[in-house]
């Protein structure tokens, strides 16, 4: 399979989890504010947290749909993926219990599979970011200033 057509393939895999995850906080902000409060590390960020992450999912999910700005999606979607997995495992180790607030089916998986599966995620978007590196396309060309 040629590298472009993965890249694709791995784009539209994060837009559904993107798009599902900020939908699932979106329809019920008040019980994903409620479980950001309970979380030991987010207490004092709740406002922040609870409006600025699924606008930044929005913000992947459109960054990822368009070639022009696919990388600059996919990178977005390492650091939110590694920063997703960086918390989970902050919780496992040092939280005796805090309700997942990420939403919809995710909120069904105890931690241990959460991790897992931001593991899983966290590799399809370094995969898509080498890449798309390494694909000659609109998504890689550099601008030059007009003289």
């Amino acid at each position: 399979m040629k590298k472009d057509r993965i890249v694709f393939i791995i784009a539209v895999l994060l837009q559904v989890l993107f798009l599902y995850a900020a939908v699932s906080k979106v329809s019920d902000m008040e019980k994903f504010r409620t479980e950001v409060g309970q979380s030991p590390v987010l207490t004092y960020f709740v406002q922040p947290v609870s409006i600025g992450v699924p606008a930044f999912e929005l913000g992947i999910v459109a960054l990822l749909y368009f070639e022009a700005t696919r990388l600059l999606g996919l990178y977005l979607s390492l650091f939110l993926m590694t920063a997703f997995t960086a918390y989970v495992i902050a919780i496992i180790r040092f939280a005796s219990y805090v309700p997942c607030s990420c939403g919809g089916i995710l909120s069904e998986m105890n931690w241990q599979q959460h991790l897992a599966f931001n593991i899983v995620y966290t590799g399809l978007a370094l995969l898509g970011v080498l890449f798309a590196e390494t694909i000659p396309s609109a998504i890689n060309k550099k601008v030059t200033p007009a003289t």
